[in-house]
């Protein structure tokens, strides 16, 4: 795009030019981050007045920056530096307002090159005045054309996908969840921490003296929750299991004890949580920048999965797509090209399993692949490659080749482009939150909602 500026010589009073832009939650946190002014009347997710509803007010100095952004591009442009400005606010604006910033020459100094004008912001569905003023500028003498170029992106660090499931999960009725081990301060305080958000009703299995003991170093009330003694995990495991028979826990959730001796009594034959499918797993990302949730798998269980395995993959990724409100989850099965290579295992299973989609064996999403890592997730890439296909550049879910590929992506997204993961295994009779030692409170936070969220669609209470 070519911008010109404009001289003083060429300017004459009455000029006027205008730009609009939309404000955003982001643009918020962005200008808190910037300016220092952590003020709460201007962030989205707080209350700043008390009254019980977050006020997300776009900050006066932000409105002023509005006015200096049509000074700086477009009139006069290139070169302008200012002299003053004062600012007269006549409404508030908010996150999500549409909003037109003008400037018009008034009058012109010849002695120093300098112009006056007239400028305000306007909110154009109302056209409510929200901000006038006047500008002194010293005006560009030499004129400057030059092409507009992108500016260093910035992503806002924040999760806003995940903070929209605990919003979704928090009205549900709690989801009575079967705590095993609990006996460290993260898997209690993860536990603890969902009870206080309303998510789940935990039901705290293991030794009640190394439970006690870590909810005394915490500081944490236990009053009111039931503990139900086992000495051992493989005991407290199974007796987790037996909760479910029972009919009293609707979940399992991970304390302090190995993955496979938790698996070991979910798959055990003869009172186990078998439902008909594999046991997977899937990775909920919150990805900042990215516009909706990511669904990797299987990056925790199934080390090498072949194509039956993987259906049963595919298939308790949508379903848990569907129970996190998404209409038809875009299904793209990952491989390191996006043509089918008869060398390369992984595009062919992706091949097969896109038209068992197609002829009804996968329902409930749409599925496409071989699909490569850009070309799944960016549409520009698939554009690039001739990729006709609902799917390519906005999917919601990444099939991985195996155990050690999803690993590592989802190790890349949360360590390299600072993603939340929420964990959960899929397949039993009842969602199994896997949570791990480095998640932090939203991804614990995060794992339970979907929990949630799942157990009430499958069981109808949605």
């Amino acid at each position: 795009m070519k911008i010109e500026n404009h001289i003083f010589e060429e300017l004459q009073p009455g000029d006027s030019q205008s730009l609009r832009r939309l404000c955003t939650q982001d643009d918020l946190l962005v200008f808190a981050n910037v300016s220092g002014n952590h003020n709460p009347m201007h962030l989205y997710d707080l209350d700043g007045d008390g009254d019980g509803r977050p006020e997300a007010v776009v900050p006066g100095m932000f409105l002023g920056s509005l006015i200096s952004a049509v000074l700086g591009n477009l009139l006069p442009g290139a070169g302008t530096l200012y002299r003053a400005q004062s600012l007269v606010f006549h409404n508030h604006a908010h996150a999500g307002d549409e909003l037109e910033s003008r400037v018009t020459v008034t009058d012109k100094n010849d002695r120093d090159s300098t112009l006056t004008l007239a400028t305000e912001v306007r909110r154009p569905r109302d056209d409510a005045l929200i901000l006038s003023g006047v500008a002194e500028v010293e005006a560009p003498r030499r004129k400057m054309s030059y092409s507009s170029h992108d500016l260093p992106g910035l992503v806002v660090q924040r999760h806003r996908h995940f903070e929209a499931l605990l919003r979704k999960a928090e009205p549900l009725a709690a989801l009575v969840t079967a705590v095993i081990c609990p006996e460290d301060p993260n898997s209690l305080g993860g536990a603890l921490l969902a009870r206080a958000h309303t998510l789940i009703e935990p039901i705290l299995i293991g030794d009640p003296v190394r439970i006690a003991a870590t909810a005394k170093a915490m500081g944490a009330d236990l009053s009111g929750i039931e503990v139900v003694p086992e000495t051992g995990p493989d005991a407290a495991a199974r007796r987790a299991v037996a909760l479910v028979h029972e009919g009293r826990a609707g979940a399992l959730m991970k304390g302090h004890l190995h993955t496979d001796t938790l698996l070991r009594a979910v798959l055990d034959k003869t009172i186990g949580l078998r439902a008909g499918r594999r046991l997977t797993h899937v990775f909920v990302m919150d990805v900042p920048g990215l516009a909706h949730p990511l669904m990797v798998t299987d990056a925790a269980i199934n080390i090498a999965p072949d194509l039956r395995t993987k259906v049963d993959i595919v298939q308790n990724a949508i379903d848990l797509g569907l129970s996190l409100g998404i209409a038809q989850p875009l299904v793209g099965v990952l491989s390191a090209v996006e043509t089918v290579n008869p060398d390369m295992p992984s595009s062919m299973d992706a091949a097969l399993l896109s038209k068992m989609a197609e002829r009804g064996q996968i329902t409930g999403g749409l599925v496409d692949g071989p699909l490569a890592m850009d070309n799944a997730v960016d549409i520009a890439a698939a554009r690039t490659k001739g990729i006709t296909s609902p799917v390519a550049g906005r999917a919601d879910v990444l099939v991985v080749p195996n155990l050690d590929a999803g690993n590592m992506l989802a190790k890349q997204l949360t360590y390299l482009s600072h993603a939340e993961a929420a964990g959960l295994v899929l397949g039993a009779r009842v969602p199994i939150i896997l949570n791990s030692r480095a998640d932090d409170d939203m991804a614990r936070l995060a794992s339970c909602a979907v929990a949630a969220l799942h157990h009430a669609r499958i069981t109808g209470l949605g």
